[in-house]
């Protein structure tokens, strides 16, 4: 694994490269001809029911350049479409991930042509409001559950599903002031160790660090463990979808629930690993760190210590020597399906889109 010295030294040395772009360009190539390789003959990846698996793989396309209407691609929507449900949703029969599905299938069909798949996009919106946790499932605004997504036949809501709900919702064209979004609002900070009059969960004094946990719900987890009082400790992946969501659900640059989840990014900006996670994770790290950093709207960004990352060049540094000789990329720490080849690739492209 890289140190942080040697990854910024190697960040310098891209920078410098007249062929950077051509670089970026390379990896980006070797991996779209990766998934044309591996693609099913339906239109799928990986196993034919794992909806988003092919989802992302998809939208990884979409957004590294491909257009809609390549064969491959087209194929891909097509067999997407395909798994619309009679209530909305896109799904695969009998699964216990409607709202992920749902969700990235929703973003593919408006990164593709949201005019043109308007009416399912709409359909689907209207599963995923049906989704959400609020008074339709028995609880009421104080519930730590109230306005979060789950994974749509499971047990409780889940930060990372929330993202989705809240990404997607926002891609259909749902404003920051819609009740849905200001439920998800209010469940995104409840997710946060931070004390505040929008977090009244027991959770939020007990290690007040700013950063962001898996779900305060149905009594809270974390996947990075629990502190001996019993805080739920923060963790890199779900801190900057935390602090994305936040910023995606229209609150200000200084509001003290952002500057907060940021400070804690700059106390742990690393690209050697998933903060607190170590390897797992890492490459669901990766995509959502990009994302986030992209959001902020800086190119650089400045850690706890004063020194200036230009993360686009870290993170594609990073990525680059981490990228198989097939194109692809792996975890070997086989955790949240990072085993598979073709959903490890899909988060390395998605990482890259925003580099450029």
């Amino acid at each position: 694994m890289l140190r942080l010295a040697v990854l910024t030294a190697l960040s310098l040395t891209f920078l410098s490269s007249a062929t950077a772009d051509s670089k970026l360009q390379t990896m980006r190539q070797r991996a779209i001809r990766f998934l044309r390789m591996t693609q099913n003959p339906d239109g799928s990846w990986t196993e034919r029911n794992l909806v988003g698996v092919t989802g992302l793989v998809t939208k990884s396309l979409l957004d590294s350049g491909v257009p809609a209407d390549d064969p491959d691609v087209a194929q891909a929507i097509a067999h997407l479409r395909a798994h619309q449900k009679p209530d909305g949703g896109f799904y695969a029969k009998d699964s216990l991930q409607r709202n992920y599905e749902t969700c990235i299938t929703v973003m593919v069909l408006t990164t593709a042509d949201a005019e043109k798949y308007q009416p399912q996009i709409k359909r689907a919106e209207a599963f995923l409001r049906e989704l959400q946790w609020d008074a339709g499932e028995g609880i009421e605004s104080s519930d730590p559950g109230w306005g979060g997504g789950g994974y749509g036949k499971h047990e409780r809501p889940d930060l990372s599903n929330t993202q989705y709900l809240l990404e997607a919702l926002t891609a259909a064209g749902v404003p920051d002031d819609d009740p849905a979004i200001q439920r998800i609002k209010t469940f995104v900070s409840r997710t946060q160790n931070f004390e505040s009059s929008a977090n009244d969960t027991p959770f939020a004094a007990k290690i007040n660090d700013g950063g962001f946990y898996y779900t305060p719900a149905a009594g809270g987890e974390s996947k990075a463990g629990v502190t001996a009082d019993g805080g739920l400790r923060s963790y890199g992946s779900m801190t900057y979808a935390g602090l994305k969501s936040l910023i995606y659900a229209g609150l200000s640059p200084d509001d003290p629930r952002v500057l907060a989840a940021q400070n804690w990014i700059r106390q742990h900006y690393t690209l050697a690993e998933n903060p607190g996670m170590a390897a797992q994770g890492l490459y669901y790290y990766f995509h959502t760190f990009g994302k986030t950093m992209s959001t902020l709207g800086n190119d650089e960004f400045v850690d706890a210590s004063g020194k200036s990352h230009n993360w686009k060049a870290e993170l594609t540094v990073r990525l680059a020597a981490l990228q198989k000789p097939n194109g692809s990329w792996i975890n070997p720490q086989d955790r949240w399906y990072e085993g598979d080849p073709n959903l490890v690739t899909a988060y390395s492209l998605l990482a890259l889109s925003f580099c450029d």
